[in-house]
């Protein structure tokens, strides 16, 4: 729905425009404040996503397990988009916009609040459960705040301002970041254990990083069976300062909901059919039918995955492959964060003048070649070209999204939720990558971190493909 240009957000995504005819905004005036709401959603899951990411490196210690093992934190986290994207799109098409977001944000808290009874028990499928749930709720957020932020305006505009929402999306994750590098993994007790080790044994220094990374976690196995009590209490008091981050999120959360719950939201999608079983057949028909959207969900899934093995496991690659402390390659992580941010403002500025799926096209290719780098070049350059992946990633996922669901119409919470699923894919690849770096190398005298980016490399290649047919084949 669109007004005049004077009572109109002046952004639009038209590259061009005939002389005297005017401009297609973004956002319509009676929709400003009913986007700012729905657009301060976005921060959670960035904040929730990010983390959680370091969590793969630092339960890896507490609990002294591998890294297959330690990755099913992704697997436990994003397998909550795939139990509940469905669910929640039947849950908002039956009720509103406004029910799945309320539901969601209880979701969201309980899951987080699940982490205090993890960390007594000290029991690490206690935290995967936390995690599940949070993610179910984030599910329902997503389902409900994508679409519903198509829907705000102009179908001509709808990429562009998801784009816009989705820019909000990784200052949550910076947050995520912060709050991971500051005040869990600088604080862990397993952390100072490694650092005092790497002082007694000055001759670490002149070791591969990655030889001194399995020698520090050989003398943590070591301790463990040694003093059991002593690491007992080491492995209570990090818990504690994982859980501490999480309490406080699902407060903050609690408070979004009162919020929610006592203002009112415009409906922007009128649903006169019954949600019959019926109904439900012919819309999953059609979407299955629709070409674009089909290779949409795919793409999305490898998006997803090339994501979270890129953020997962820069730790990893920073400790194994150039020596640095968890915290340290954590501000690489926030580094690649920032860029991330900053390329997802400008992508939606270049969105006016170049169509999206030539514009994901070549981010694509952008991905592939710097993971290249990452793989064969390694050290400090690889950690930067993984780094840089970062900046090819930022439109990706909405503009995935927006393509995927033009022209849905009234099936678009039910097409959203095939797209919100498609996260799951972020479950299935980080394991896989841990499996890889567990495995060894794949290329002999190249070290089994590096080679494992082998996989978001072949993400991006299908992002690419999907990118073409959508600028060729299916002219957007």
């Amino acid at each position: 729905m669109t007004t005049a240009i004077e009572e109109s957000v002046e952004i639009t995504n038209q590259p061009t425009q005939a002389k005297g005819e005017a401009k297609t905004p973004i956002l319509a005036k009676e929709y400003i404040i009913p986007f700012m709401m729905v657009a301060a959603l976005f921060p959670l899951w960035g904040f929730a996503n990010d983390i959680t990411n370091p969590l793969v490196k630092a339960f890896k210690d507490i609990f002294l397990i591998s890294n297959a093992q330690s990755s099913m934190v992704q697997f436990a986290f994003y397998l909550g988009y795939g139990i509940m994207a469905i669910p929640a799109a039947i849950f908002i098409r039956r009720f509103s916009y406004k029910a799945g977001i309320l539901l969601g944000l209880a979701l969201y808290a309980i899951g987080a609040l699940l982490f205090l009874p993890a960390s007594m028990t000290a029991e690490f499928n206690a935290f995967l459960l936390a995690l599940c749930v949070i993610t179910c709720g984030l599910a329902l957020l997503e389902t409900t705040a994508n679409p519903y932020v198509l829907s705000m305006g102009s179908p001509e505009t709808s990429t562009q301002r998801l784009n816009l929402a989705q820019a909000f999306n990784p200052i949550g994750s910076l947050g995520g970041m912060f709050v991971a590098s500051n005040y869990i993994l600088s604080e862990l007790k397993v952390e100072e254990f490694r650092a005092t080790e790497k002082l007694a044994h000055p001759e670490y220094a002149d070791m591969l990083p990655s030889v001194v990374d399995g020698k520090l976690t050989q003398a943590l196995v070591d301790f463990s069976v040694a003093d059991p009590v002593a690491h007992q209490a080491m492995q209570a008091a990090d818990l504690i300062t994982v859980r501490g981050p999480y309490i406080a999120i699902a407060s903050v959360v609690a408070l979004l909901f009162v919020f929610f719950l006592f203002r009112k939201l415009p409906d922007t999608v009128a649903h006169d059919e019954p949600l019959t079983s019926k109904v439900l057949k012919e819309t999953f028909i059609r979407l299955i039918s629709n070409a674009r959207y089909r290779e949409g969900v795919i793409a999305q899934a490898f998006y997803v995955g090339a994501q979270i093995m890129s953020w997962t496991f820069i730790i990893h690659y920073g400790m194994t492959s150039v020596g640095l402390t968890a915290a340290e390659a954590q501000q690489y992580n926030m580094l690649a964060m920032g860029i991330f941010l900053a390329s997802r403002f400008i992508c939606t500025l270049l969105l006016g003048l170049i169509r999206p799926g030539r514009l994901l096209l070549l981010l694509a290719l952008g991905g592939i070649t710097l993971s290249f780098g990452t793989i064969f070049i390694g050290g400090m350059t690889g950690l930067y070209c993984l780094v840089a992946t970062s900046a090819c990633m930022s439109l990706m996922f909405p503009t995935i999204y927006g393509i995927a669901l033009k022209d849905t119409g009234n099936d678009a919470s039910l097409a959203s939720a095939g797209l919100v699923m498609a996260i799951v894919g972020g479950a299935l690849m980080p394991p896989l990558q841990g499996i890889l770096i567990d495995g060894g190398a794949l290329i002999a005298g190249i070290p089994s971190v590096q080679t494992s980016f082998v996989l978001p490399m072949i993400c991006f290649v299908v992002i690419a493909i999907f990118g073409y047919r959508a600028h060729k084949i299916h002219n957007t």
